[in-house]
């Protein structure tokens, strides 16, 4: 495939005008801000319309070579830009924010770190039993597909974008469309059970709920006032914009240089793999491995240059998270706009049990394992993780706004404090990129026994240690009974 720079250029503008769409369209109907799905997605939707699947198949193509409202050259594009896009999301993760201590981590979101591994590690458990006892022998599918529902659920969009190549390569790649089809039921899933699931609870007596008159919107809208914390990034932006180079550029820059660390990291990795035990067509794992995870680190490693040598007034936190939440949007909409609805309707009755699977799941670690393990605020607490492996990171902290808009459980900082020890892994991590090839190379079983050890581990764990243990005085740590 090969294209312009004029054709990529259409093909980014188009992405804008459907995102300005999506925009107005949530701001006019009231139906799609109660559903809280983001502006990309809806944008993307728009585009997947207009596409070679639905408007392509109703009405008369304008150009020859592709059926739909645009060119081949466009859906090209957009077929290309995820993989490319969501190194700059997750390179960007890290950076400009502190890392704390391991036990300061530990104290304030141990028992979260519990719950986000029990239901990440359990869908790759739900999945592969799936598959080797229904969507393999009944359906005559690949077995990675038992992988789907956490690279779909708990990784969301953006994740099962940046896997599409991984798929290609391992003969699957039908999975990159049921995986991004799998990330678009989820983020509903997730707010609408969530939502449901809040009201039980408010109901129950187990949450305070939030005023009758708030609008679903204003429980997301932050106040027209500054926070300190933020206060602090406009005065640091202000500094920064003082210098001769731009802010964003600055930025970028450190953006790149940790998507280059990445880069040299796993391609360090693969020439070992390559020269000891893949040699003579033996072992391969890291060759399938993406390149995002790997940027992650790399975000890592810039970051604690960043603090060492002191430079974190050059580093704003706010302008780090813009520039991977455009790339995030960009690479959503390019995502759902080239998704295959040919294959979600060939596989019909797979994604639908599939996705019954996964809520279910998700379902039981919140109603069942959550209040045995978070010795304090379960549902708060819980609420936020079973969001996330729903969706997206947002779908959690969306949920957990909901259900106690002032955080006086402490929910969102145990929740924040949580991801450094969970994203690194799965839910976009290292083993989820690994995930696929390593199914690929020791089978299906091997993976889901690895996988119910780790699940069961986590659970084990969580019930014997948080289980048995107390709030403190002071919101968010906890003692022995």
């Amino acid at each position: 495939m090969t294209m312009t720079v004029g054709e990529l250029f259409v093909a980014l503008v188009i992405i804008t005008l459907a995102l300005i769409a999506s925009k107005a369209l949530r701001l006019k109907l009231a139906w799609l801000r109660k559903l809280f799905l983001p502006s990309s997605v809806i944008a993307g939707l728009i585009l997947l319309l207009m596409g070679p699947d639905v408007i392509g198949r109703l009405m008369p193509t304008f150009f020859e070579e592709s059926p739909g409202l645009f060119p081949a050259y466009v859906q090209e594009s957009w077929a290309a830009l995820p993989g490319l896009l969501i190194n700059v999301v997750f390179a960007a993760l890290f950076i400009g924010k502190a890392i704390p201590g391991l036990r300061t981590i530990w104290l304030r979101a141990g028992p979260q770190v519990v719950v986000g591994q029990t239901m990440a590690w359990g869908q790759y458990v739900v999945g592969l039993t799936l598959a080797l006892l229904v969507l393999t022998p009944l359906f005559n599918m690949n077995p990675m597909v038992g992988a789907l529902i956490e690279i779909g659920f708990e990784g969301g969009h953006g994740t099962a974008a940046g896997m599409a190549d991984t798929f290609a390569d391992l003969g699957f790649e039908e999975g990159a469309d049921l995986a991004l089809g799998l990330a678009t039921v989820g983020i509903v899933a997730g707010v609408l059970i969530g939502t449901l699931m809040i009201n039980i609870a408010a109901r129950r007596g187990l949450i305070t709920p939030s005023k009758e008159n708030d609008e679903p919107d204003d429980l997301i809208r932050e106040d027209e006032r500054p926070s300190a914390q933020e206060f602090s990034e406009f005065k640091k932006d202000l500094t920064l914009e003082a210098g001769t180079t731009d802010p964003l550029s600055l930025h970028i820059g450190l953006v790149g240089i940790a998507i280059l660390i990445g880069w040299l990291l796993l391609s360090g990795l693969q020439w070992i793999e390559q020269v000891t035990w893949a040699r003579n067509d033996g072992l391969e794992i890291l060759a399938h491995v993406p390149l995002f995870p790997i940027a992650m680190i790399g975000g890592v490693i810039v970051q604690l240059v960043v603090t060492r040598f002191g430079l974190e007034h050059h580093v704003s936190t706010r302008t780090m998270a813009r520039i991977a939440g455009t790339a995030l949007d960009f690479t959503i909409v390019a995502a759902l706009a080239t998704l295959s609805l040919t294959t979600l309707g060939e596989y019909f009755l797979p994604f639908l049990l599939l996705s019954v699977a996964g809520i279910a799941w998700g379902l039981f670690v919140l109603i069942v394992i959550a209040p045995r393990v978070i010795p304090e605020n379960w549902f708060e607490r819980g609420v936020g993780d079973f969001g996330q492996s729903m969706g997206v990171t947002v779908t959690g902290l969306l949920l957990m706004r909901m259900a106690d808009p002032s955080n006086k459980s402490g929910a969102l900082e145990s929740f924040g404090y949580k991801q450094l020890m969970f994203e690194p892994i799965v839910g976009g991590g290292l083993f989820t990129a690994a995930a696929l090839p390593l199914i690929a190379e020791f089978g299906p079983l091997a993976i889901l026994i690895f996988t119910a050890i780790l699940t069961i581990g986590w659970l084990l764990f969580g019930l014997l240690y948080f289980g048995r243990m107390v709030p403190e005085r002071g919101r968010g740590r906890w003692q022995k009974k």
